[in-house]
């Protein structure tokens, strides 16, 4: 999706408010997108400026309600709702209205963004308790498993003497 510089949105609304040609050829003219172009002039129509003043808003229980009851009272879309209360995105109108059918007004409530306690010990020293000993387990087999090979290799060198002994007689 392209993003729009301000200078670029009211460059392309003030063509057609104040040209005499179509939505689709101030847009070519502009080089910009016809819906956006639709949608740009409809919400300068509405807020003039304050249509394009980026917000970073959390919005209240409250304004959501008045939102949604607008819709239910005047029969308005949720595009025409989102132009009428100035919200950037008709489809945050959408999910409010979806939420609150769903799952009722708790869910227009704000969600609290916090991060998950810290645990008191690391588990770090829990692996490391575990791996101690798995360290240990391993290490006694391996000294098992040399002191085996040593007693083979023992008895191996112990047979070829014997055999070297009975030939030699």
């Amino acid at each position: 999706m392209t993003k729009y510089s301000l200078e670029t949105k009211l460059t392309a609304v003030h063509a057609y408010l104040n040209g005499t040609e179509s939505f689709k050829v101030t847009a070519q003219k502009q080089n910009v997108n016809m819906t956006m172009l639709k949608k740009w002039v409809a919400k300068f129509r509405e807020h003039e400026l304050a249509a394009f003043q980026t917000t970073y808003t959390n919005y209240s229980v409250e304004f959501k309600m008045d939102v949604l009851n607008y819709i239910n009272e005047m029969g308005a879309s949720i595009d025409e709702a989102a132009l009428a209360f100035n919200i950037p995105a008709s489809t945050t109108v959408g999910n409010w209205k979806d939420l609150f059918e769903t799952q009722g007004i708790d869910a227009l409530l704000p969600k609290k963004k916090e991060r998950p306690p810290m645990n008191k010990k690391p588990k770090k020293d829990q692996l490391i308790e575990g791996l101690e000993e798995t360290l240990q387990a391993e290490n006694e087999r391996l000294r098992m498993e040399n002191a085996y090979l040593k007693k083979l290799h023992a008895l191996i060198q112990e047979k070829e003497k014997s055999q070297n002994r009975t030939k030699r007689k």
